[in-house]
């Protein structure tokens, strides 16, 4: 994918600076960091380019003109550890002193109007995660692995999703070739039929919980029954997981293959993050994936770091989870 902005140096400069700036703590106090964070903002401390870009990103979202942005040469922390892949979570927490990057983040989410999403059950319930190559976890999938992804939602499984993800580039090898496919929804309905897709509204499917999340959790099995196919254009899906209840009617696998031939057949982006991108994409709004295209050190690709958020569409939306809230920290679910 074409950045839809390139940061000048200058301009990346400044804005670190500003990042800087916020004493808090995303992770031992996220109520508090996030409102240093919104504190900046409405002392008009945000540079103004950066403002116009993350407008034009909220415009396209809302008009539907893009689901799918790429950011070049943001801000990142000025020392950027190497994780012990046997927990890299607790080693961040150990190495990792300065917080441009989950600034930045936080900042990016407050601009476009989307405010962040974390599990209590999942990496002590922080609010940035890290998309890392956990050793546990190797040839699984899960994000947390050295494995490819096929097409689907993140968290399909789960009651509270999120409406959009956004990755950092914090470590990517420039050796190694690993994309994130992206395919919108409304790319997927123009390959089904008005029958399969009124099929595809009907609770006849079910996502089995992914391997971190029954580790977290042991209680947890499967979604129970769910459409596929909801609002205008999300999608609840987990490719070769998701699957028909017991008892569906024949309409309903018929369906579900149709979606797995509109899969292959709807037009895709690719992005391949390089150090200080930021994609940010639709989490139901449309599918996404890992492809390794070319591997030449597989050692090195594991050290692969993505720093995540996952954020609701608006405030509205978070606002309808508000009895799940943990801890009384608004975004924070449980399972």
């Amino acid at each position: 994918m074409e950045p839809l902005y390139v940061l000048t140096d200058a301009e990346r400069d400044e804005l670190t600076a500003v990042l800087e700036g916020v004493a808090k703590h995303p992770y031992e106090d996220y109520a508090a960091f996030s409102r240093a964070v919104a504190d900046v903002v409405d002392r008009g401390e945000v540079p103004a380019f950066f403002r116009e870009v993350c407008e034009r990103v909220r415009h396209d979202r809302e008009t539907g003109a893009g689901e799918a942005h790429v950011l070049r040469n943001c801000p990142l922390d000025h020392e950027i550890p190497v994780l012990d892949l046997d927990d890299p979570v607790a080693d961040k927490h150990a190495k990792k002193n300065t917080f441009v990057a989950e600034t930045f983040l936080e900042l990016f989410g407050q601009l476009v109007g989307t405010p962040l999403l974390s599990y209590a059950t999942r990496f002590n319930g922080d609010f940035f995660t890290d998309v890392i190559a956990i050793n546990r976890y190797s040839g699984m999938q899960t994000g947390f692995s050295d494995s490819e992804l096929v097409y689907h939602n993140d968290r399909t499984a789960h009651p509270v999703r999120a409406d959009f993800i956004s990755l950092l580039g914090m470590r990517c090898p420039e050796g190694d070739y690993i994309y994130t496919g992206f395919v919108s929804g409304r790319g997927l309905l123009a390959h089904l039929s008005a029958e399969e897709q009124e099929t595809l509204r009907q609770p006849y499917f079910f996502t089995p919980y992914d391997v971190l999340s029954r580790d977290n959790n042991g209680d947890l099995t499967d979604s129970g029954a769910h459409p596929i196919l909801e609002n205008e254009h999300s999608f609840r899906y987990l490719d070769t997981s998701t699957t028909v209840v017991p008892g569906a009617p024949e309409k309903a696998k018929d369906a579900l293959l149709s979606l797995k031939n509109a899969l292959v057949k709807a037009d895709k982006q690719r992005h391949r993050l390089l150090k200080g991108d930021l994609f940010t994409f639709a989490n139901q709004d449309g599918l996404h994936s890992r492809d390794k295209m070319e591997i030449n050190d597989p050692e090195r690709a594991r050290q692969r770091w993505l720093l995540k958020t996952y954020a609701f569409r608006d405030q509205a939306a978070a606002d309808r989870h508000r009895d799940r809230w943990i801890d009384g920290v608004q975004g924070r679910v449980g399972d």
